[in-house]
């Protein structure tokens, strides 16, 4: 473990498909529930992937006001709402941390991408000549930090976090040690994605990864992944700052790990897998056999899931259960470290692992309990929760019960 400063969980937040706070997340992945469904974005039949797990009944203007969407691109909308519910959980949505001690590190992978559809539309299709003065600041992928930041007054280290599906453990592992390291008592971290529009869905179609009916993980008739939309944001707090004034504490981030494959730019490699949470376990001080749950990349892939799966059986040879929430609020690109997160702390703080939802068959290729279609009750005291991005970039969390 590393020495000094211990870095908990104060407050977690989120917005996504399963639902519009983590009570009501928490509540879909007990009961197994899919998000999954048609998607409703504009020129929807012109994409070949019509699914997708989107935000059901969002409507920005009840949440924020005509001046704010100007300059809110929903990626920036959803890491606020997050934002929002684990800052007052914390107790800092009305101040009570230093301003310079405390920041914010989120990870996106597509940023403002919804801004930046609709503006090609407007200047390639439509042809015009002009665009909105704050495009630009609507669509970096610096914007949802920024905001949180200028929201709560932290005025410590701000930035975005861009390492694809693994953004957003990179993130929380960027803003721990930042903690660990005397830079700051308190930072709000986590992943913000709203990539669910023609273009982004679009994109995708192009690398053929993607499930035309629904995700289903570790499943021997696996079709693919399926994307979703949404954040997760969590506080994560110096330990003896934590208690000092009495915040509740969720859980340790115990351990962190970041590898690269160095190996191909799409396809997984087992051994950056194995290096990743190797490496997690070694930062927390753990044993394999102290792990009571993971929390699987699990994209639904052929390719992932299956390399996934050598890589656990090499890290921990008889493999605790195993869990892709994936296939309940689908891939959330950038976020979706952060919302799987929750599956984590749920299983440590309540004794329930999320299921595998969707799951039909047992793929020889993929010999782990992946807690087929029904929550487990369980004691977990630790876990891990994986995440492997294109470019062979891993970021692994250990997390240890309060």
């Amino acid at each position: 473990m590393s020495a000094g400063r211990r870095v908990v969980i104060t407050g977690a937040g989120t917005i996504n498909a399963l639902g519009g706070d983590v009570a009501a997340t928490r509540a879909a992945m007990k009961a197994g529930r899919s998000a999954i469904g048609p998607l409703r974005v504009r020129d929807a039949d012109r994409l070949s992937i019509a699914v997708g797990a989107q935000v059901e009944g969002y409507d920005p203007a009840a949440r924020f006001s005509r001046q704010e969407l100007t300059l809110y691109d929903p990626v920036t909308q959803f890491a606020l709402i997050a934002a929002a519910e684990a800052m007052a959980q914390a107790g800092l949505a009305e101040g009570g941390v230093e301003p310079s001690r405390a920041g914010v590190i989120l990870g996106t992978s597509g940023g403002g991408l919804q801004t930046q559809d609709e503006n090609f539309r407007l200047v390639y299709e439509e042809q015009r000549n002009r665009v909105h003065p704050f495009v630009v600041p609507r669509l970096m992928n610096n914007a949802p930090p920024a905001h949180v930041s200028m929201r709560y007054g932290l005025t410590g280290p701000s930035m975005t976090v861009s390492s694809a599906c693994a953004s957003s453990n990179h993130a929380i592992a960027q803003a721990v040690m930042t903690i660990r390291a005397g830079m700051a008592d308190v930072m709000v971290s986590g992943g913000t994605e709203a990539m669910l529009c023609f273009g982004g869905v679009k994109a995708w179609e192009g690398l053929r990864v993607m499930s035309s009916d629904t995700c289903r993980p570790f499943c021997a008739t696996r079709s693919g992944m399926v994307q979703g939309e949404g954040a997760a944001v969590v506080v994560l707090e110096e330990e003896a700052h934590a208690r000092a004034r009495g915040a509740p504490i969720l859980g340790e981030i115990a351990g962190i790990a970041m590898t690269s494959d160095a190996a191909d730019i799409v396809q997984p490699d087992r051994a950056g897998a194995v290096a990743a949470m190797t490496g997690a376990l070694r930062d927390a001080g753990l044993d394999p056999s102290d792990i009571g749950y993971v929390n699987a990349h699990g994209t639904g892939t052929a390719a992932n899931d299956r390399t996934e799966s050598a890589a656990l059986g090499d890290v921990f040879g008889s493999v605790p259960p195993v869990s892709s929430t994936k296939a309940m609020h689908g891939h959330c690109i950038g976020a979706t470290g952060a919302i799987e997160l929750l599956a984590v702390l749920m299983a440590l703080e309540e004794g329930v692992i999320a299921p595998t939802a969707n799951w039909r068959e047992a793929d020889p290729d993929c010999p782990v309990d992946c807690v087929p279609n029904a929550a487990r009750p369980a004691t977990v005291r630790a876990a891990l929760s994986n995440a492997f991005a294109f470019g062979g970039q891993n970021a692994v969390l250990a997390v240890t019960a309060a």
